[in-house]
């Protein structure tokens, strides 16, 4: 099973970014979604869907909200869902 992480991108350069996933800054690849949307503009600000480093799709910010809350839940049961929200700082 392959499990995804909402994200907040908070830096972009090139096809790099910081994304902060629950207070961890992450350093994401945006190849697959772009730095920039259909239109032109950064994704600055916009939650992604991360998973192995990779930016895997462009989320909106309640699914994202609720992703992460049903992850925490899952943290509240299986403590070594942790990894995924909060990698190895915890």
């Amino acid at each position: 099973m392959c499990i995804g992480v909402p994200g907040q991108i908070s830096a972009i350069e090139g096809n790099q970014a910081k994304v902060d996933v629950c207070g961890i800054q992450r350093d994401v690849d945006l190849t697959l979604v772009g730095s920039t949307d259909e239109a032109g503009h950064s994704r600055l600000g916009q939650w992604v869907l991360v998973h192995v480093g990779f930016a895997m799709s462009v989320i909106n910010e309640d699914e994202a909200r609720e992703t992460l809350a049903a992850l925490q839940n899952m943290y509240d049961v299986e403590p070594d869902v942790g990894a995924l929200l909060f990698g190895e700082e915890r």
